[in-house]
């Protein structure tokens, strides 16, 4: 690659780890980014993955107390999570080619879409609207089918897990979020080491864009009180849809 192209990527996951840190939705500037300087679709999937992983360690630090009290939810949802990331890979890693550049255009439009609807999703966790559970069993589906989607492509799944939660766990806003930020943690880092294994990774890319995002990701997180987080989500929804949109005409 170019030096600029270094550059684009570099303020790509800067960028991409502010959001994350404050709204959430970095994929959705990271992954274009890659596709935008030459990377096919599915390395630039991989590379993504990997390379945003480490910024989201210091959101499941920060709920270390809320996630010591919820060490019985934590064994209900392991397995499925566990098993729900390793077959989300894996069905990403058989996916052709022909096929993933075809349908990335929808789950970027799908991943805009939850972003977009962030808010209702959070007020809806936060409602204390739940789902009849019928004990832990919708719980463990509903977390195995995120998993899968993270494990396959990711941008989103903490708004698609918080969703799950917010169904059926009794649990506060805060107690559920912190559950979301683990869930995220474990699926993309499970993912990130099945592709680091199997997958086609851009390793220069991945560094130059993994140290950018923990830098954005610490800015972003002590400003989060100060940024406007609908703006922000605004850029990443209209960002990603127009990302979208080129990729389904070119």
């Amino acid at each position: 690659m170019e030096p600029l192209e270094y550059v684009l990527l570099a303020v790509a996951a800067f960028i991409g780890g502010g959001i994350n840190a404050v709204a959430g939705g970095g994929t959705l500037i990271c992954f274009p980014a890659l596709i935008a300087v030459g990377y096919p679709a599915k390395v630039a999937n991989v590379t993504n993955t990997v390379a945003l992983w480490p910024g989201s360690i210091g959101g499941s630090i920060a709920y270390l107390p809320e996630i010591n009290r919820q060490r019985q939810t934590i064994k209900v949802i392991a397995i499925p999570t566990i098993v729900g990331a390793l077959l989300g890979s894996f069905l990403f890693l058989a996916t052709s080619n022909d096929v993933f550049d075809f349908i990335v255009p929808f789950l970027i439009l799908a991943a805009c879409a939850l972003l977009f609807f962030q808010p209702r999703i959070t007020a809806m966790a936060a409602s204390g609207i739940r789902v009849d559970s019928g004990g832990y069993w919708p719980l463990r589906i509903g977390t195995f089918i995120a998993s899968i989607y993270g494990g396959y492509f990711g941008a989103g799944l903490g708004i698609i897990v918080l969703a799950v939660f917010g169904f059926f766990l009794e649990e506060d806003i805060q107690h559920a979020n912190a559950l979301k930020g683990l869930v995220s943690f474990f699926v993309n880092g499970l993912a990130s080491c099945y592709f680091i294994v199997f997958g086609n990774i851009a390793w220069e890319a991945a560094a130059i864009m993994a140290v950018a995002a923990l830098v954005g990701g610490y800015i972003g997180a002590n400003l989060a009180r100060k940024l406007p987080r609908d703006r922000l989500r605004i850029v990443a929804v209209t960002y990603g849809t127009i990302a979208a949109v080129v990729l389904m005409v070119t």
